[in-house]
């Protein structure tokens, strides 16, 4: 399947924009919140938010298959070459919140690669975006610049960012045995990613299963386009379309400079947590 991504690119951006109105008239109004677990809210926002993403998309682009977080998930998308991987609302608890940390994140994967991203921030009004080795912008009320990710090569150098609602201890041995003593705290997946690719930070890491393709897609095709890696914590690629969606293995994000070697020392860690290759966890 072929595609134009930086047309493609212009079309999503301005679907997501249209989102952003959607978040932010729920962001001044009171929550309506449902839980679909423990410890796993679910706003109008989400709901309104994804009904309206995978409406425009689907409209957009009827040859693209869907993966949408508050969709049935039917399966219907393994007949496509390329789907949408949709989070309408990345950081949920940072929404509640209102701290501003969370983003609307639609990725496109093209035979079981990230190769394009979208994550808008709507309170901030930023938008980092990107194609897969091609290159990442980031958007703001100032104007659209490209995005590069540090040079930075020494892990104990690096400057770890960490998930404010989700940080698992385990995050503590990891940052001893790398050596870094710099952490700085935000939400969403997306927007972590996002601080990689403009040079604010250079590594997060996600010991833990939890995560799903919807999760991964955007942030992973930006950090790419920025110069940056993704894998899980056993240095493996993410595959996209999958019947099972979840991310068993964690995640390793960093701008590339010493990615090998940072999986190296936190895989000793993970195996003393009794967590190893073969594990589901």
């Amino acid at each position: 399947m072929s595609i134009d991504l930086e047309a493609t690119l212009k079309s999503v951006e301005d679907i997501v924009y249209e989102a952003g109105a959607i978040v932010r008239h729920y962001h001044d109004q009171a929550d309506q919140i449902e839980w679909k677990g423990e410890n796993d809210p679910v706003t109008a926002a989400d709901k309104a938010v994804n009904d309206f993403l995978v409406k425009k998309l689907t409209a957009a682009f009827p040859d693209i298959g869907i993966l949408a977080e508050e969709s049935k998930d039917d399966l219907d998308r393994l007949n496509y070459d390329a789907i949408w991987c949709i989070d309408p609302l990345d950081g949920t608890k940072e929404f509640i919140a209102r701290n501003g940390e969370f983003s609307i994140m639609v990725g496109l994967s093209l035979e079981g690669m990230a190769v394009l991203g979208v994550v808008y921030q709507p309170v901030k009004e930023f938008m980092y975006s990107g194609i897969r080795d091609e290159g990442a912008w980031l958007a703001t009320p100032d104007g659209r610049t490209p995005m590069h990710v540090s040079a930075t090569s020494d892990p104990k150098n690096m400057r770890l960012i960490v998930s404010r609602s989700h940080r698992n201890p385990i995050v503590d041995n990891i940052k001893q045995a790398l050596g870094i003593t710099q952490e700085r705290i935000s939400g969403s997946v997306g927007l972590k990613c996002g601080l990689i690719a403009r040079d604010e930070a250079d590594l997060y890491l996600h010991p833990a299963p939890g995560l799903k393709e919807w999760d991964t897609c955007a942030p992973e095709a930006i950090l790419f386009g920025a110069g940056g890696q993704v894998s899980d914590c056993w240095g493996r690629p993410f595959l996209y379309n999958q019947p099972d969606v979840h991310r068993h293995f964690g995640l390793v994000a960093s701008n590339g400079e010493a990615h090998t070697r940072i999986v190296s020392l936190l895989i000793p860690v993970l195996n003393k947590q009794g967590l190893t290759f073969e594990d589901a966890w």
